[in-house]
């Protein structure tokens, strides 16, 4: 039984039954239609992953204390998202990793490059070419000079990216196209911001004018 048709009748369990019952038989038809008709092999394939934030320490809770968090075990969840791409009878053929790959706790521990070359090591056995996005995690170990020299930096795999202004920190940002008419653009959400800047850098200035702005707490930290 197709996914449709498992999800479908609790919507309609609450229409009068001589609709129920219409509704059920042109899904059954339509869905035995599809049954029917040759599967087209897909355009592209891609994986997702986020929020892995491996660290070599003790399970903990996030910062407002709500959630548990299991730093250790965060590595296998990645072992068994790269297993299944591996196994996958159409394998992706890209994946996009999209932040936060270790986590902040590293900084405090001197651990974050090593942390970072575990979770590395494990992408050596993905089957397809990897796009990395930055998140504020990545800004927590790395400076930004440092992600820019560092694997995280999958600009290589780019069809266009904007050039740095001169004098001024580079820009993470590119486009890769899969396939025709298809376009992903990967975005340095950290461009303007306190994260990753020195002080005397115009785009920290910038962020922080705009923070000042919206928040009048001494503690900036604090939300407005």
């Amino acid at each position: 039984m197709s996914p449709v048709t498992t999800l479908v009748p609790r919507f309609v369990l609450s229409l009068p039954r001589r609709i129920q019952e219409s509704s059920f038989s042109a899904l059954w038809k339509r869905n035995s239609a599809m049954d029917l008709c040759p599967q087209q092999p897909p355009l592209f394939t891609f994986g997702v992953i986020a929020d892995v934030q491996y660290a070599d320490i003790d399970d903990g809770f996030n910062f407002t204390r709500t959630r548990k968090r299991y730093y250790r075990s965060s590595l296998q969840l990645l072992k068994n998202a790269l297993k299944s791409w591996s196994e996958s009878a159409v394998k992706p053929d890209f994946i996009l990793q999209l932040g936060d790959l270790i986590d902040g706790f590293n900084k405090l521990h001197g651990a974050s490059q090593r942390a970072l070359d575990t979770v590395l090591r494990e992408f050596g056995s993905c089957p397809a070419k990897v796009h990395h996005v930055w998140g504020n995690h990545e800004f927590y170990n790395f400076s930004r000079s440092e992600l820019m020299r560092s694997p995280l930096d999958s600009s290589l795999y780019a069809d266009w990216r904007p050039r740095g202004v001169p004098g001024e920190d580079d820009i993470y940002a590119y486009q890769f196209s899969p396939f025709p008419g298809f376009t992903f653009v990967v975005l340095d959400a950290y461009d303007v911001s306190l994260l990753g800047r020195q002080q005397s850098n115009k785009q920290y200035n910038n962020a922080m004018n705009l923070i000042r702005l919206y928040n009048k707490n001494e503690d900036l930290n604090c939300p407005p």
